[in-house]
């Protein structure tokens, strides 16, 4: 039965968006890239050839491709279309983002979704804030949240309470400060499952708690080294499987991950990953998978 919650089985239905429609035009990306804490002016028209290179080879593994419209609530960030929302078997829980900036991309992608007749489970608003980077599908009836500085103790607390009537258990862990409030870390930023006993981790930033419950639960850990950190080798999209998209450039990972018995696709990501700090799981919002 097709499901939502999992971070690994077969990607059957995704959405993303175009860096165009993000991005809108090099004035709007000169106006906002500072504010919005990216590392450098990403190149749009480069952005727009890697981005399609990124979308063929998620299409080729057979997901069907929805495309978020533009939007004049959102911003350069609406390209990482995985934060402002989390998809269950229910339908989706729309959130309100830890950062500021971001805060219109909720609204956007509910008009988009009631466009394409997927329903809405609840939302998370008021003083509660969420971002889905912030949360991991250890299994289908378990959700690892990170209590951080764009997920907050209400916000997790509204996603128990959405999660208690599908029997989901809401396992949080605080995050470290790290670099600050300029800079994301989400828990997505030092972990991806590859398989229902694989994970790729930067094991210096995992909490304790965390490195425990994996190790219960039988996962094997791949690890990140310290030089291909910054370059987004732990944000990996599971396309299958062990069947994974990756920013290309993080070698010593690639290799490791092949050595684990995983096939590994690789794209371009010098203009809509680096920049935002964003990788290719950031990139997508799966909505389904087999």
């Amino acid at each position: 039965m097709p499901t939502s919650h999992s971070m690994v089985r077969p990607l059957k239905r995704v959405v993303v968006k175009r860096p165009a429609d993000a991005f809108r035009s090099k004035e709007a990306i000169e106006r906002e890239w500072k504010g919005l804490d990216y590392l450098r002016v990403p190149d749009l028209s480069l952005a727009e050839r890697d981005h399609e290179r990124f979308v063929a080879l998620v299409a080729q593994a057979g997901a069907e491709v929805l495309y978020l419209p533009p939007d004049d609530r959102t911003g350069l960030d609406s390209l990482y279309v995985h934060d402002p929302v989390l998809m269950t078997d229910e339908g989706a829980v729309i959130f309100q983002t830890g950062k500021p900036a971001r805060r219109g991309e909720g609204p956007a992608i509910a008009d988009a979704f009631a466009k394409w007749d997927i329903p809405i489970l609840g939302r998370v608003e008021g003083a509660a804030t969420a971002e889905a980077g912030d949360m991991l599908w250890l299994d289908e009836k378990t959700l690892l949240v990170g209590r951080g500085l764009r997920t907050n103790a209400a916000g997790i607390d509204s996603l128990r309470a959405l999660f208690l009537p599908l029997a989901v258990q809401v396992i949080a862990f605080d995050m470290p400060y790290w670099n600050g409030v300029s800079e994301v870390l989400h828990l997505q930023s030092f972990i991806s499952l590859l398989d229902k006993d694989l994970a790729v981790v930067y094991r210096r930033l995992l909490p304790v708690a965390m490195y425990e419950l994996l190790g219960e639960r039988g996962i094997e850990l791949v690890d990140v080294p310290e030089l291909e950190y910054d370059t987004l080798a732990c944000n990996v999209l599971t396309i299958a499987p062990r069947n994974l998209v990756m920013v290309q450039g993080n070698l010593l990972t690639r290799a490791r991950l092949e050595a684990a018995g995983c096939n590994v696709a690789e794209f371009d990501g010098s203009e809509i990953c680096l920049p935002g700090s964003g990788g290719p799981t950031c990139l997508t919002r799966p909505v389904m998978r087999a």
